[in-house]
């Protein structure tokens, strides 16, 4: 009896764990940004970044995700729902129709660590590197995103497996086909 009353009592000199949460994590990316930056000229490029910008996290909002940072000429976000990150990925897509470049998106659902405001860990350089391999106006998502959104209406179309620098394993991909 007195074993288990011992394990009850927290024990001040183990340090809580990390947070961690399940989450889907969306990095999205304007394609070319730099060739595009060059063409317009400094200022009218800063003006189309600052509606870029607007209008992604007017997307975000509108599709419950949250802003984990920009990275120049993208967003790192996270859902707690895989189907609404993909909701968002596309309508962000449609809303950029209007100005002279498109935008990637990759997501991935896994566990991540919170730190601070920021979301760290495996599950969130794997939805990076799933995003660089996207083509223009393509949302890339891998199986276990497209597995927990079955029943959803979302379609896929397979575009193969996929090797990851540091990433154990192949990873298969799949383009949004509609959403």
């Amino acid at each position: 009896m007195r074993s288990e009353i011992v394990e009850l009592v927290p024990r001040p000199d183990i340090a809580p764990a990390a947070d961690r949460v399940l989450t889907t994590v969306m990095f999205t990316d304007i394609v070319g940004s730099t060739q595009r930056a060059a063409e317009l000229g400094d200022a009218r490029w800063r003006e189309l970044l600052a509606r870029h910008d607007e209008l992604v996290r007017a997307e975000l909002h509108h599709h419950g995700g949250r802003e984990i940072k920009t990275l120049g000429d993208g967003f790192m976000a996270t859902f707690e729902c895989p189907g609404a990150a993909i909701r968002c990925a596309r309508a962000i897509n449609e809303a950029l129709e209007p100005l002279p470049f498109e935008i990637r998106a990759g997501l991935n659902t896994g566990e991540c660590d919170l730190v601070g405001g920021d979301v760290v860990g495996l599950a969130v350089c794997i939805a990076a590197r799933i995003g660089a391999l996207a083509h223009a106006r393509e949302v890339l998502v891998p199986s276990a995103v497209r597995d927990l959104v079955l029943g959803s209406g979302i379609t896929f179309r397979d575009r193969g497996r996929h090797r990851f620098k540091g990433v154990p394993g192949r990873w298969r991909l799949f383009g949004v086909a509609s959403a």
